[in-house]
């Protein structure tokens, strides 16, 4: 939204502000850098605003630059994506390094402040707040109450920043009031080592002193440490999960042995982070490498859509942007058309121009590998009783997902299956970790119905499942999902015992969906936010595919009789499923089986693909992959013909099944998105495709894991497939 570091206040995910103010003082002129608590002082030549320069982000860090007079300050905001190393991604906290360096070649006096006030522990204002206030590490804790949130805030924990004195020549802390803490610095440069016990909602600082010098730098690490951090309903009782980072295999249950080992970690981390970074980029690169993959021109890969014969004559196109993309081909494009660019020969739609598919691609996975992360805890696992300590592993964590912005629901099955394709590339591990604590609930007999629950509670983090059956009932949806994601664990891991113990239940839901996936009746499919619809094509494919995963998953356990059934069962749900979906027009299929000329995304052939299960034919992909080409808009392709609103995570998927040239609108299409469009909040993974691109009326999800589904291409390239 065309804001600043220093133009806005931090802000949670929900928009709620946070206290975070960052100054750097250069030769008695102080900068504001983060935050905006200097604007409530008085316009004088000491107090000016530092000068955004660059933003810059990969999968591990957000960069910014700053000219603060003669010197330029750079702030870099980490938050370490490290999937293969369970202790350090159980850690809640994230660093911030500040460095500063002349621009004039000379020494030059230089201060940092930085404050947080307790606005991150206690959302209430009226909350009572109790800290601890020592050189290096502040933490702040309010009057808690264990396992609840307040507007998505947990009001349990404690914040914890810290810092040390890096290169500075004096360091100092302060606790207090707001103004009085930031006007004394701003007029001494330093703080008083004091904390004042008589205010009841304090700011937290520290200043950094570097003397004359052309450069220095300082690390903070901030977040918030809750333990216990779940609460989970076992056949034992509610327990309380202790998080993973406590565990005796990681650092132990106290927090300030937490603090200082993250902290002193700093330079491991980013080792282990660039090593992500750098295996990230390769894999991209490596995909559109592999033959068939790239597109070396924009050749349209379909006639002419339908509308463009009305009306595009030479006068109307003159109203239009012409330019050579970076192949050299000629492109028009007009965005209040909503149709994107365009060939000017027959006005098929190409891809964005100037921009290559792989730096597209690389610019989507980069902005969503923190995000995704992001929603998820590693946990102690619950202590087990009788056969269940034979079934799940007591040395692995239990994950749990926060259903972030659309409910707050706990381990949504519909959310850990579009976010599944990063976890698959990155370590399918953290997948089983999340499905297991599924699987517990259900073969302890806490849900009463036959197909597999939706998710594992109503508000995160509080896993307590659906006794009564009574969460958002999306049965062929979460049974067809679970078939998938356990079948692909094992087609990335190969783990079989882990399929054996879980086969009595797989089996259950796999007899549910040959009683009800062929012709879905009126239900909710995972995209709820667009009501209940009977007959749902794509909701249907899920159901079959996931039958031919189910015979998959029988054979590799050794009930081969089982497998027989379950393959003759899809197979022969498939040849009625083309009857009832394919369109008349034989271009397309439609949305729902009663719809002729109806069409929507079939983002669940991708898992057929995925798993090299061989379920939809050559030609429907190709059929649809053509078909996607004439309805694309600005921004991408709509995720059916009742709205102009896509998914990010689903057009992903569904890019993953498509022709090159295809594939590569989608891609370049939702990179155009990000960049082209403005926004205060995190990545959507729901949004217009024309106009704006802005959010549609149906809802506004912010954050959300499902950004796992932007790795769709990566599975790909794990599990040794291409698009189509």
């Amino acid at each position: 939204s065309n804001g600043t570091l220093n133009s806005n206040s931090v802000r949670f995910w929900t928009g709620q502000n946070v206290g975070w103010e960052g100054i750097v003082t250069v030769d008695g002129i102080s900068y504001e850098w983060l935050g905006t608590g200097l604007k409530a002082f008085p316009i004088v030549d000491e107090i000016k605003s530092a000068t955004p320069l660059t933003v810059s982000y990969d999968s591990q860090y957000s960069n910014f630059t700053f000219a603060a007079g003669p010197v330029q300050l750079t702030a870099s905001f980490f938050s370490p994506v490290t999937p293969h190393d369970l202790c350090r991604t159980s850690i809640p906290l994230s660093y911030l390094q500040v460095s500063y360096l002349s621009t004039d070649n000379s020494s030059h006096s230089v201060q940092f402040y930085g404050d947080v006030d307790d606005s991150w522990n206690n959302y209430a204002a009226s909350a009572a707040v109790n800290y601890d206030l020592y050189a290096d590490a502040q933490t702040v804790g309010g009057n808690e109450y264990d396992f609840s949130e307040t507007n998505d805030f947990p009001n349990w924990g404690d914040f914890a920043y810290s810092t040390t004195a890096g290169t500075a020549v004096n360091f100092t802390h302060q606790a207090g009031d707001a103004v009085n803490l930031r006007y004394n610095f701003l007029k001494s440069h330093q703080l008083t080592n004091v904390r004042d016990n008589d205010i009841s909602h304090p700011v937290f600082a520290y200043a950094h002193d570097f003397g004359n010098s052309n450069s220095g730098s300082a690390l903070y690490t901030v977040g918030t440490i809750q333990a216990p951090q779940i609460n989970l309903l076992t056949s034992e009782g509610l327990q309380s999960l202790p998080p993973w980072w406590a565990s005796p295999s990681c650092y132990g249950p106290d927090q300030s042995n937490l603090i200082a080992f993250h902290y002193a970690d700093f330079h491991s981390s980013q080792g282990m982070a660039a090593q992500f970074e750098t295996q990230l980029k390769a894999d991209v690169n490596n995909y559109y490498a592999t033959e068939g993959v790239s597109v070396s021109s924009n050749a349209p890969a379909t006639p002419a859509p339908a509308w463009a014969s009305a009306g595009m004559d030479s006068s109307t196109m003159d109203n239009f942007t012409r330019g050579v993309d970076q192949f050299g081909e000629a492109y028009i494009f007009d965005s209040s058309n909503a149709y994107g660019f365009l060939n000017p020969n027959d006005f098929s739609g190409v891809a964005v121009p100037d921009l290559s598919e792989a730096q597209a691609y690389y610019s989507i996975v980069a902005l969503s590998a923190r995000q995704i992360m992001g929603a998820y805890t590693l946990t102690v696992p619950p202590n087990f009783n009788g056969d269940q300590a034979t079934r799940y592993n007591s040395s692995e964590p239990f994950m749990f997902q926060k259903e972030i912005s659309s409910n707050g629901n706990m381990n949504t099955v519909d959310v850990l299956y579009p976010a599944m394709p990063f976890f698959l590339w990155a370590n399918p591990d953290l997948l089983r970790y999340a499905l297991n604590p599924l699987y517990l609930n259900q073969e302890s007999g806490f849900y009463p119905k036959d197909y597999s629950m939706h998710d594992l509670g109503t508000h995160f983090p509080n896993a307590t499942g659906h006794v009564p059956g009574d969460d958002e009932a999306m049965p062929v949806e979460e049974s067809g999902n679970m078939l998938l994601m356990s079948y692909s664990i094992y087609k990335f891991t190969g783990e079989v015992q882990w399929l054996r113990d879980h086969y009595s239940k797989l089996y259950q839901w796999a007899q549910f969906l040959i009683e009800y996936a062929l012709i879905p009746s009126e239900q909710l499919s995972t995209d709820d936010f667009l009501g209940t619809l009977e007959n749902q094509t794509n909701l249907a494919i899920k159901g079959i595919v996931g039958l031919q995963a189910m015979a998959g998953i029988a054979s590799v356990t050794d009930h081969l009789d089982d497998a027989a059934n379950f393959s003759a069962t899809a197979a022969n749900y498939y040849s009625q499923w083309e009857g009832f979906a394919i369109d008349p027009s034989g271009t397309h299929t439609v949305l729902a089986y009663q719809w002729r000329s109806s069409w929507g995304q079939l983002y669940n052939a991708y898992p057929d693909k995925l798993l090299n299960l061989g379920v939809v034919t050559p030609e429907v992909y190709a059929m649809q992959s053509d078909w996607y080409d004439q309805v694309s808009q600005v921004f991408g392709v709509p995720l059916d013909n009742r709205h102009s609103l896509t998914k990010s995570d689903w057009e992903m998927w569904t890019a993953a099944t498509c022709k090159p040239h295809t594939r590569r609108l989608m891609v370049n299409a939702l990179a155009y998105w990000l960049n082209q469009t403005s926004t205060d909040k995190a990545f959507t993974d729901l949004y217009e495709t024309i106009d704006t691109g802005s959010y549609p009326s149906q809802a506004t999800f912010i954050a959300r894991p499902v950004a796992g589904g932007h790795f769709a291409l990566l599975a790909l390239l794990r599990a040794g497939a291409t698009s189509a």
